[in-house]
């Protein structure tokens, strides 16, 4: 099975940036699953109806997300009923959106989750732990498993990887939306890198205009928030894997 997934989708620009590199990628490769993270989907902060249809409509099948899914309030109910977007494992029960994603692709069962860091993150339950007993409390989970970590930490991502490997298919970081080079299959046979990166505008502070993050740090004080549109990057990885086994066969790190 081949699967792309695609980094932290911030706002506008990387909705626009993942539509027109579907529409070749898809044509060139044979994908079985696309998954995108969605928690920056809209304005750069949340998620919208609108969006993840736009998202859907250009080939996204699912979706992972993070700490800001939350963010626009008037989503919440949309979030409580759309079963495509996995919300953080390790958030309250009472958080809307569903724990898990089960989907069909082909003729494999795929679960995807999500896990928030707790190293510089918010106040949450461990992720090592709520993975763990989430793992041990099923007799027939799927044998491919697609993790998206979303944590600020290089160390409790690695550490996160290394404990987990072979038991998922895919441990896949986002959050910092800064790509890293450190793609591999660990020793037990999970995809993993630190941190796939963003889709959005290079020419920016991880999606926000360059200008409103040199006011924030030179004057200590709040700013407005503004979406960048220069240098548009689509950062991914693409990776396989054995549907008798659930483990990672490759995976290979997309940057345009």
């Amino acid at each position: 099975m081949k699967v792309l997934f695609l980094g932290d989708v911030f706002g506008r620009p990387g909705r626009r940036a993942v539509e027109s590199f579907l529409s070749g990628f898809s044509k060139n490769n044979q994908i079985d699953l696309c998954i995108a993270n969605c928690e920056n989907l809209s304005s750069g902060k949340g998620i919208s109806e609108k969006a993840i249809t736009e998202m859907v409509s250009a080939g996204v099948h699912i979706f992972s997300s993070g700490n800001h899914l939350w963010d626009k309030r008037e989503s919440m109910e949309y979030i409580a009923r759309e079963t495509r977007i996995a919300k953080p494992l390790n958030y309250p029960k009472a958080a809307a959106g569903f724990d898990k994603v089960l989907f069909r692709a082909g003729n494999t069962d795929v679960m995807l989750l999500t896990l928030c860091g707790q190293a510089f993150m918010n106040s949450i339950d461990s992720p090592f732990h709520v993975l763990d007993n989430f793992l041990d409390s099923f007799s027939d989970l799927p044998k491919c498993i697609i993790v998206d970590f979303h944590a600020e930490s290089t160390a409790e991502k690695k550490t996160f990887g290394y404990y987990f490997d072979g038991r998922v298919s895919a441990i896949v970081g986002t959050h910092t939306h800064i790509q890293t080079a450190d793609e591999e299959i660990l020793e037990k046979g999970t995809a993993y890198i630190t941190d796939v990166g963003m889709c959005g505008a290079h020419n920016s502070i991880i999606g926000i205009k360059k200008e409103i993050a040199f006011d924030r740090v030179r004057t200590g004080t709040p700013v407005k928030h503004e979406i960048a549109e220069e240098g548009i990057l689509i950062n991914a990885v693409y990776f396989e894997i054995d549907e008798a086994t659930g483990k990672a066969l490759s995976i290979e790190r997309i940057r345009k």
